[in-house]
This record gives C-alpha cells, sequence and structure tokens, in this order.
C-alpha cells in the first residue's frame, strides 16, 4: 500500500517509517523543511513537504502523493514539558492535534484515502480513581487540572473527529509514555538525565500508574493498524504497567544511580504544580488487551524493565 506518514521525522515517525518500508509498503514522509529529507529518503521512503498548519499545502500534498492510508504523528515537544506550565508545553501540539487533524483528515477524505491513523495518548487523560488500568471502554478523565485542559481538549478532539469522519476508516492509536534512544525516557534524554541527578522527586505515596511503550514496539503496533480493517480507539502500551514508586526507583536503579528522593505532596505541588502531583499519585494506566486481540500483537519489550535496561 502508499502509506502517508505526517511527522515522519519525530520520535516514533523514525521508527514507524522503516517498519513500514520492511513490511513492503510505499512509503512518503510528510515534512516541513527540506533540511530533513534526506534522513528519510535514508530509511527507504519518498518526501513530500507540507507544513501540517497551512491547509492548502496539506491538500496538495496528499492531493500528489494519492496515498491509501493515511497516518497523522504530528507533535511539536522539542523543548519538553514543563508540568506547572502543561497546556503551554503543548500549544503547538494541540493545534497539530486539532487543526493539523482537521487540514489532513478534510484532504484525504477529499482525495479518497480509504484509512486514516492518528496518535492519541493514554495516561493522564484516562480517568482516575478506581481500578489501575482503564480500557478504551472507560471515560476519560471528566476533571482534569486546570493546567490540562486544554491538551485534553485536543486529544477529545482529534479521538472524535477521527472515529466518526464520513468515508474513511478512522483509528486512533492511544499510546502509552513513550521510551527509547531519540525520547526524553532515553539515553540521553531530559528525563534520564533528570533521574541521574535526582532531580525527579518521587511525590507522595508514588502511587500513580504509569503505561509505557517503546517507539519501536509502538511503531510495529501502528504498521499493523494500517493493515487492518478495525476502527476506534486503541491503546498501545506494555504489558507492566507499574506505579512511580515502583518504576522511578527501579529506573535509578538500573542506570546505577541513587535513587529519587521522596517530597510530600504539599512540596511537590511547589515544585511540579498539580500536573505533577497527579502524575505520581493518581494518574491510571492504560490497559493493552484490545489491541494485541485485534492486531494479534505483542510488545516486544512486555516490561518497561526490559525496555528500559535494553532499548534506551
Amino acid at each position: 500500500m502508499k502509506v502517508l506518514v505526517a511527522g515522519a521525522t519525530g520520535g516514533l515517525g523514525r521508527s514507524l517509517v522503516p517498519q513500514l518500508v520492511a513490511a513492503g509498503h510505499e512509503v512518503v514522509g510528510m515534512i516541513r523543511s527540506e533540511s530533513k529529507a534526506a534522513s528519510i529518503k535514508a530509511l527507504g521512503a519518498s518526501v513530500v513537504l507540507a507544513d501540517g498548519l497551512d491547509a492548502a499545502a496539506v491538500k496538495a500534498a496528499v492531493d500528489t502523493v494519492r496515498p491509501e492510508v493515511v497516518v497523522h504523528q504530528m507533535t511539536a515537544l522539542k523543548s519538553g514539558i514543563n508540568f506547572k506550565k502543561f497546556d503551554q508545553s503543548f500549544a503547538m501540539t494541540n493545534r497539530l492535534r486539532i487543526e493539523g487533524t482537521d487540514n489532513l483528515l478534510s484532504a484525504s477524505q477529499a482525495a479518497g484515502v480509504r484509512r486514516f491513523v492518528v496518535q492519541s495518548y493514554a495516561g493522564w487523560n484516562l480517568q482516575q480513581g478506581g481500578s489501575a488500568t482503564k480500557t478504551e471502554a472507560d471515560p476519560l478523565n471528566p476533571n482534569p487540572v486546570a493546567a490540562q485542559r486544554q491538551t485534553m481538549a485536543g486529544i477529545k478532539h482529534l479521538e472524535s473527529v477521527v472515529t466518526h469522519a464520513d468515508g474513511i476508516e478512522g483509528i486512533a492509536l492511544r499510546y502509552g509514555a513513550f521510551y527509547g534512544p531519540t525520547g526524553d525516557i532515553g539515553k540521553g534524554g531530559s528525563m534520564v538525565e533528570m533521574i541521574r541527578k535526582r532531580q525527579l522527586p518521587l511525590i507522595g505515596d508514588g502511587a500513580g500508574v504509569w503505561s509505557f511503550i517503546h517507539y519501536d514496539d509502538a511503531a510495529d503496533a501502528t504498521v499493523k493498524a494500517v493493515e487492518s480493517d478495525a476502527t476506534g480507539i486503541y491503546q498501545i502500551a506494555d504489558d507492566d504497567p507499574a506505579q512511580a514508586a515502583v518504576w522511578l526507583p527501579e529506573f535509578a536503579r538500573i542506570l546505577g544511580v541513587k535513587g529519587p528522593r521522596h517530597v510530600p505532596v504539599w512540596l511537590g505541588r511547589l515544585a511540579a504544580g498539580d500536573v505533577g502531583v497527579a502524575a505520581f499519585t493518581t494518574m491510571r494506566g492504560a490497559d493493552n488487551s484490545l489491541a494485541k486481540a485485534t492486531f494479534d500483537w505483542q510488545p516486544g519489550y512486555a516490561s518497561w524493565r526490559e525496555g528500559f535496561r535494553k532499548g534506551l
């Protein structure tokens, strides 16, 4: 199949493009700058230039490529995430989730694209309280903290318009927290360096549950989603959701550094705001059973423990 990947140079795109090529697909990466074209061509794909926020450019790109499947992986988080200014950190990504999705989806429908696959997220946006993990049937968090409301709106918009689009097979993949060589949780990444320097403390009881996924495993699931005819929402995460009180000290041990400092909630709120407190105390993980059954998929790193040791 001919597959257009928007955001082909992003963290997931760099794993996804070569896996799609290896699976025998004709891949075109939609990128903003010619300066990154060589890196995409080196992976065996061709390139089309368009800014996801430029509706006319996106339409021209899709019309030129005429793909059977479009994969939307556009994000903009190069400067990292500020927990206290969460929505500001995600401002451009939110525009890509709303305006960029609308532009790409409209162009795809007009060009007769059969299938549209989009990147979503599973973590803080899941319903909090109750069971340690949530399924796709559970509602999203009805009361996100104030600093995350705009980002929640972006996620809801993306998932809704894609899964309810007319004339096209829409599927949203909610990925867990990414890790791997090119990410914040990766060799030399910002979060890894914070753990090395003991700058990432364990807040409160550390009962917040995190779900992780290696970029390569996320890409593998995405290839299967591209090749499937399934529609709807699916959660892509490993088999080992873990409380912060478990994964953070273990990650420090794997890195060979001292464990994290412990701070009370009131102090954690001063440092990381309500977003940081929730991530370490009330967040819930993602149940991956529906994706595994639907796509006959199994993550190569079944646990972040193995992935952190070998996959960074």
